[in-house]
């Protein structure tokens, strides 16, 4: 099913011709009607903007000028990033009137890689959760379960993604918020390394400072979908550009190159003994090919 290919297909179908950047756009915003009341994944839509973007991507590719990685594929992010004209409140009633001028620097990003921004999706108050509810936009459930949280604080995002809302995410992580979703949702996310990828634009005022540990990183339905973003947004801002310059790895193909330490439970956070036994099943498995376990 389209909706539920990765961002990497996506932008092929696109770039093969075998569909348009506008169809696949009403393909996602369709789902999103028919869908999204029972998540409450997706809390504000840029239809107007997105088919205008789309539009574009088509009359581009029509001349055969490609954008980047992401030409075309609709992607969403969460509510906690600036999108121009709209607001970004992180869940707080106070900050409903705080209306973004432009667009969070690594959005910008992803929108300069033609990825076509179609909406914002939901977060607990203030990012500071392990489930998704705030009073400005609600509770978002588990497409698996409606009677389940999808976890936090990126739940809207994981939530959307699994349920085929969505092409592409980007999420944000200080205690697991962009992991402990992309868990409960089965999707893929990646926490990357502190000050890695700017997170200029995804700040309330007035506090604009980096936040200890906070990091901005990608969530999608593949692999390959994460190496992609985190490519593109990983570069540093214009202030730092001027004296660093950031040269990521290629990722390791061969697992006997690996080093993967294995966390079963913890005495503040106990785990099932089910899950344990998975977590446990994945690292002999790791070994048997040869990764160096801890």
């Amino acid at each position: 099913m389209i909706p539920f290919l990765s961002a990497k297909k996506l932008a092929s179908l696109v770039r093969r011709g075998k569909i348009g950047s506008v169809e696949l756009l009403d393909l996602y915003l369709d789902r999103v009607a028919r869908l999204n009341p029972k998540l409450n994944a997706i809390i504000v839509l840029d239809e107007k903007r997105a088919r205008e973007q789309a539009r574009k991507a088509d009359r581009a590719a029509a001349k055969g000028d490609w954008k980047g990685p992401l030409h075309g594929v609709p992607m969403t992010v969460k509510e906690s990033f600036d999108l121009e004209g709209l607001p970004t409140t992180w869940g707080r009633v106070d900050m409903k009137g705080n209306i973004a001028k432009r667009p969070a620097l690594s959005v910008q990003r992803l929108m300069d890689a033609g990825a076509v921004v179609f909406g914002k999706t939901n977060v607990p108050a203030l990012l500071a959760d392990w489930q998704t509810f705030n009073p400005v936009y609600g509770t978002t459930n588990n497409p698996w379960d409606v009677t389940c949280g999808p976890g936090g604080s990126s739940g809207g995002a994981a939530a959307a993604l699994a349920a085929g809302l969505t092409g592409l995410e980007l999420g944000s992580d200080i205690g697991a918020s962009i992991r402990n979703p992309a868990h409960y949702c089965g999707v893929f996310g990646h926490k990357p390394t502190f000050r890695l990828c700017p997170t200029t634009g995804h700040n309330l005022p007035p506090n604009l400072a980096v936040k200890d540990m906070m990091v901005i990183g990608p969530m999608a339905r593949s692999a390959d979908d994460l190496a992609i973003s985190l490519k593109l947004i990983s570069q540093p801002d214009e202030m730092d550009a001027r004296g660093v310059k950031i040269a990521l790895a290629r990722p390791k193909s061969d697992v006997r190159k690996l080093k993967v330490a294995v966390l079963t439970t913890a005495a503040t956070a106990e785990v099932d003994d089910s899950v344990q036994a998975a977590v446990l099943s994945a690292a002999k498995s790791f070994a048997k090919h040869g990764a160096k376990i801890s």
